[in-house]
């Protein structure tokens, strides 16, 4: 443990250091840390007798996993606040201000003195870890206080350090959570195989994050105008040029366009919808140079909505509009899949289309599973992927059958929230109701 707290000092070191030179994810790492011990004391001040849930996500798409139990938690079990913390600056800076946590903050460096002024301040009831985050200080303290913890839409692969000959320390971490609601049998098998039984096949929470998305999804006008409304998409049959194919491109990095993007300008009768993964001034910029002119941002359509009849590609720049964006879509690709990993399909597939993703997906059961079956289509290269694209949009058919193909896949795997709502909520629910 020596080792271990020495490179997360070592780690703090270099956040702070990375900020006074002009890293942009430091410097915010570094001011939100500086806030979270008196956001915790607020809190800790106005607790009123009441309970704590404290939920962590490492970072934006954990949350997203975590955020249908969150809700139900909020809207079922009132009497209950919510702690809600992150670990990365691209969770936090996007929903510090999440209305249904009574607390939104970073989690402390996982030291000794920092877990246990973390602990005293926040005085959790329950603690719900979402799917990756293995802190062993904080691990270590809830199971010395004997507080309830928990693992919520949990994955394992045998690479992970939990299953290897000098991985005992983690392995030992393990056995801090309370049970461990997990997403297949595979991780139940590993778990089982280093002595953990204490788990749950209850699947994955994203299928019913991305179903709520789907069924609550609002139109854009801006989206309406580029794409068409669903009154003009759905009465028309782009496979007939009567109108053009949407091609959706979900959270994008350059290796990704490298693959896609000379396609989608070349090929006629379609428009293109891209959501960059970030968005910077300088990414923004680069983007639009490749396309030559034929792209236009968001927000400057927004202003400016007649300047989108002489475009072909549409660039989202903000956050929270992408899960609802892929409803305007006839196919899509995410991103991620040719750099450092795959990126959220699920957005994509609820809505019924067929999903394009990179070669470096073997983390994701939902990319497997979904190739397996016809709806997720995984490319190798830009050849491979303008082959099969071409290949799609000239058989409307196959189109429309692996479209549906994803759907029903999706509607497959629904119900882990409730799964494990029951387990952890009711019976305190049970026990208001007598």
């Amino acid at each position: 443990m020596i080792l271990y707290d020495l490179g997360i000092w070592s780690y703090r070191q270099g956040v702070r250091l990375a900020s006074l030179t002009g890293n942009s994810k430091a410097r915010h790492l570094d001011a939100g840390l500086k806030e979270t011990w008196a956001k915790l004391r607020s809190f800790s001040e106005n607790a009123e007798g009441r309970k704590t849930v404290w939920i962590h996500a490492a970072s934006l798409g954990e949350f997203e996993q975590g955020r249908p139990l969150i809700e139900r938690l909020h809207r079922d079990n009132p009497d209950f606040r919510i702690l809600l913390t992150f670990f990365s600056p691209s969770g936090y800076e996007v929903r510090k201000n999440y209305a249904e946590a009574d607390c939104v903050c970073y989690l402390p460096m996982d030291t000794p003195r920092n877990v246990r002024r973390f602990l005293k301040l926040a005085n959790p009831a329950m603690a719900i870890f979402v799917k990756y985050e293995f802190w062993l200080n904080y691990l270590s303290e809830l199971r010395k206080r004997g507080i309830p913890t928990y693992l919520i839409s949990g994955i394992f692969r045998e690479s992970q350090l939990f299953f290897k000959p000098y991985g005992s320390v983690y392995r030992k971490a393990l056995e801090a959570f309370t049970h461990l609601y997990i997403q297949d049998e595979g991780s139940r098998n590993l778990l089982e195989g280093i002595g953990i039984r204490n788990t749950t096949v209850a699947g994955d929470t994203r299928f019913d994050r991305v179903t709520d998305i789907m069924r609550t999804v609002k139109p854009n006008p801006t989206l309406d105008r580029f794409c068409g409304t669903s009154e003009q998409r759905f009465s028309k049959d782009w496979a007939k040029s009567e109108r053009n194919l949407i091609f959706m491109v979900g959270s994008s990095w350059s290796e990704d366009e490298d693959i896609y993007l000379d396609w989608l300008r070349k090929t006629k009768g379609i428009k293109g919808v891209i959501a960059p993964h970030e968005f910077d001034d300088a990414r923004l910029r680069l983007l639009l140079e490749k396309l030559s002119g034929e792209g236009i941002l968001l927000s400057e359509a927004q202003k400016n909505p007649e300047t989108l009849e002489r475009k072909k590609v549409l660039i989202i720049d903000c956050f929270g509009l992408l899960a609802s964006a892929y409803s305007y879509a006839d196919v899509a690709f995410v991103g991620g899949g040719f750099g450092a990993g795959l990126h959220n399909i699920n957005e994509a597939a609820v809505y019924g289309i067929p999903v394009f993703y990179g070669p470096n997906h073997s983390k994701f059961i939902e990319a497997k599973e979904m190739k397996t079956i016809g709806g997720g289509l995984a490319v190798d290269s830009r050849q491979d992927f303008e082959a099969t694209a071409d290949r799609l949009i000239s058989h409307p058919e196959e189109l429309r059958e692996r479209g549906i193909k994803s759907k029903d896949y999706i509607s497959s795997k629904l119900g882990a929230t409730d799964i494990i709502y029951r387990d952890l909520f009711h019976f305190e629910s049970t026990r208001k109701t007598k």
